[in-house]
């Protein structure tokens, strides 16, 4: 029943279609089949009109004129087989796009196949109950049973095993969890029983969060699905002028007819949707949740990418290098202070710095972050302040990645992070240069020694240091080379995503604030993703505009030969079926490259 209410029109015409021939074939009832295909026909006709009208009003001129022309002209001439062909043609013509649809978009929905609906929670010792994963609050305990799919991020406190994470990272292998490792929502666990404390709810977990992302993929048409309005107007009218220069040599309304017949625009029609959809489907296959196909056309089209630097050209995994005390406090005491003042911020830095001072730091109070600038808050009785060198009075910039420490007043040093580059990062800079992308610029909050460095070491043309996130959003306003990719990870990377042309998140480990203002997403740590993206969308965009271009030289060379009369209407109908197929599959390329 399903499919038939997702095709009722295709239905509806095959079932008048076999009525009818019944009565003409079967019971010599010619003219009640002719009957029952003039109303099928002119029903159908209304309802294209009314969808018509529509698209006029909302701005757009579309080429359902011609298909709805083609079917009063054959009725009109008495060529009602045509007619019902024709009908077959744009029903399942639109049946077989949302086929092909589907089957383009088979991938990216299989990233929806392991979405956790269920959990067991730990009651009492050895005790479980089944409980929905939408129910499991912060701090519940949980056990995930082997093969079963973890319902909510958590920490692993009891057990070890392998969880595989490919529907959520594009890691092919299963990776190792034991006691104190993170395990997020989605994953599957391997062969051995693991008990988890859950850290978000189901809700807020990494797998809702690709989940949302794959259902605004689908929710976005894109504008360039609608390509082939482009040429709606010159089409249409190319059409009309061959078939009535037709009907005035041959004084016969039936050789109008035959050409309007093959002018159908379903070509045109289904040739770009089909591509970009295909398009988004490659790239899910990639790790690349691209969110609409607007943003495969921009990509293509792209002639700046932007980066931010800590977490995209690097591994984003700092490590404190050295602490560096003033002569008056001890080193100790410094990073003592420091990690304590950082322990509630989200930063990097102070996820690092905290991670290397250990467990027991004093506790913060009247902590008061400054996004982009740094973080102060009273520490054992003491004022202090962590954060760039511009926070810090007194502070003298070092040439790396460092925070600088004020203790009551007085400036109290720096400690220092080494972060290390991604090895691919200097390949994808190239490669996007060779792809004929204009200019590459780093955005960073960063020190301008330590951006420069960074920059110079993987071919980035342009820097752009010491930026808060209000002041990387004017860099990108700035930049003259549009369209302009900017692609980063972090929170403070959300807005800036959101202002560029086109944001790419790093979403393997990065923000979820960042993946949703994104227009696709990285789901792999691999940075190298971001030049195939561009890749595919140049390549899907190349696929959508041949199909449209073959269907457009095709109709217009049937037109020219059924103007002559040798093309019969019913044959032609056929012929323009054999087209639609063609087309569709020519633009299922984009799927596969």
């Amino acid at each position: 029943m399903a499919l038939v209410r997702e095709y009722k029109r295709l239905w509806a015409v095959l079932a008048v279609g076999a009525v009818a021939l019944i009565l003409q074939f079967g019971l010599g009832h010619a003219f009640w089949a002719q009957m029952v295909i003039t109303i099928l026909g002119g029903a159908l006709a209304i309802l294209m009109f009314v969808d018509m009208v529509k698209t006029l009003r909302a701005g757009n001129f579309g080429v359902d004129l011609l298909a709805i022309t083609a079917i009063v002209a054959t009725l009109a001439v008495g060529e009602y087989w045509a007619s019902m062909i024709v009908l077959l043609m744009l029903t399942g013509g639109d049946a077989l796009e949302d086929f092909a649809a589907n089957k383009a978009n088979s991938d990216l929905q299989s990233l929806l196949a392991n979405n956790p609906t269920s959990a067991h929670k730990v009651v009492a010792d050895g005790q479980y109950q089944e409980v929905a994963a939408d129910d499991l609050q912060v701090g519940d305990t949980i056990l995930v049973r082997p093969g079963e799919v973890v319902p909510a991020d958590a920490t692993v406190v009891s057990g070890s095993s392998e969880v595989d994470e490919a529907s959520l990272t594009g890691e092919a292998r299963p990776i190792a969890k034991s006691v104190g490792d993170d395990v997020m929502s989605g994953s599957i666990n391997g062969e051995a029983a693991l008990t988890l404390t859950v850290e978000k709810r189901a809700k807020d977990s990494q797998y809702q969060s690709i989940v949302a992302l794959v259902a605004e993929a689908e929710s976005k048409p894109a504008h360039f699905v609608r390509m082939a309005d482009r040429y709606a107007v010159p089409f249409t009218l190319v059409a009309y002028l061959i078939a009535g220069i037709a009907w005035f040599v041959a004084k016969d309304p039936v050789r109008a007819a035959q050409v309007l017949v093959v002018a159908s625009p379903c070509p045109l029609i289904l040739a770009a949707p089909v591509a970009m959809v295909s398009g988004m489907s490659r790239a899910s296959r990639e790790g690349i949740i691209v969110k609409s196909g607007t943003t495969l056309e921009k990509l293509a089209a792209a002639k700046t990418f932007a980066f931010d630097k800590t977490g995209t050209l690097t591994r984003g995994v700092l490590t404190v290098d050295h602490v560096l005390p003033q002569p008056a406090f001890e080193e100790a005491e410094l990073l003592n202070l420091a990690a304590g003042c950082e322990q509630q911020s989200g930063h990097i830095l102070a996820r690092s710095l905290v991670a290397h001072a250990g467990k027991n730091l004093p506790a913060a109070t009247e902590v008061n972050e400054t996004t982009g600038l740094g973080v102060a808050a009273q520490v054992n009785g003491h004022a202090v302040k962590v954060g760039q060198a511009k926070f810090i009075p007194g502070a003298q910039s070092l040439a790396q990645t460092a925070v600088y420490v004020q203790v009551d007043g007085q400036y109290a040093g720096a400690i220092t992070f080494s972060d290390e580059l991604r090895s691919e990062a200097r390949g994808t800079i190239s490669d996007l240069h060779e792809q004929g992308v204009v200019d590459t610029v780093m955005i960073s909050g960063d020190q301008q020694a330590t951006a420069d460095a960074v920059a110079k070491s993987v071919g980035i043309d342009h820097v752009y240091a010491q930026k808060l996130p209000a002041e990387k959003i004017e860099v990108l306003e700035t930049l003259k080379q549009r369209p302009v990719v900017m692609v980063g990870d972090g929170v403070n990377d959300a807005p800036s995503l959101a202002a560029a042309d086109v944001g790419i998140a790093m979403g393997a480990h990065g923000a979820t604030a960042a993946s949703e203002s994104a227009d696709a997403v990285v789901l792999r740590d691999d940075l190298s993703k971001v030049a195939q993206a561009r890749v595919i969308g140049t390549q899907t965009l190349k696929v959508a505009k041949e199909a449209v271009w073959i269907g457009i030289a095709i109709c217009t060379g049937l037109m020219l030969i059924a103007a002559t009369g040798v093309i019969p209407t019913i044959i032609g109908a056929m012929f323009q079926e054999v087209v639609d197929t063609v087309t569709i599959l020519y633009a299922l390329k984009a799927r596969n490259g």
